[in-house]
């Protein structure tokens, strides 16, 4: 599951320099105004329903080589008829996904909150990340 979620990141990067370029004055001053994590939130309002549908997939093509993915499913299915398991985890590659896009969001946090810690430091940091290529 690890391997799957792994392989499905790498399509975030399009989606979420979107979502900055697509940024409203509005979004900046929600951001600005919106607490600690307002730019984490951000990016999940924006991206996470696309990044679902590009993750899917991927995933579904590392789960499908895993046997359990099919014993999951089956378990998970009877599981959801009976009320005990329900939105995401009724397929393993839904819950898969899902905890992907927890991931990736959780990594912006913790960036986001070493910013706000260090604005100063953080900036520079990324600025000779960025120009150094």
């Amino acid at each position: 599951m690890n391997r799957a979620a792994e392989a499905a990141v790498p399509e975030a990067k399009s989606l979420l320099v979107g979502a900055v370029k697509s940024l409203t004055v509005s979004d900046a001053r929600a951001i600005v105004t919106g607490g600690d994590d307002s730019v984490t939130r951000f990016f999940a309002q924006k991206t996470r329903a696309p990044l679902a549908e590009r993750f899917y997939p991927i995933v579904k093509r590392h789960t499908d080589r895993v046997d359990l993915a099919g014993r999951y499913n089956a378990l998970a299915g009877q599981g959801a008829q009976l009320g005990l398991v329900r939105g995401d985890a009724e397929t393993v590659e839904r819950y898969v996904t899902g905890k992907a896009l927890d991931g990736l969001y959780f990594m912006i946090g913790e960036e986001e909150k070493k910013i706000r810690r260090d604005p100063i430091a953080t900036g520079s940091a990324i600025l000779s990340r960025a120009f150094a290529r």
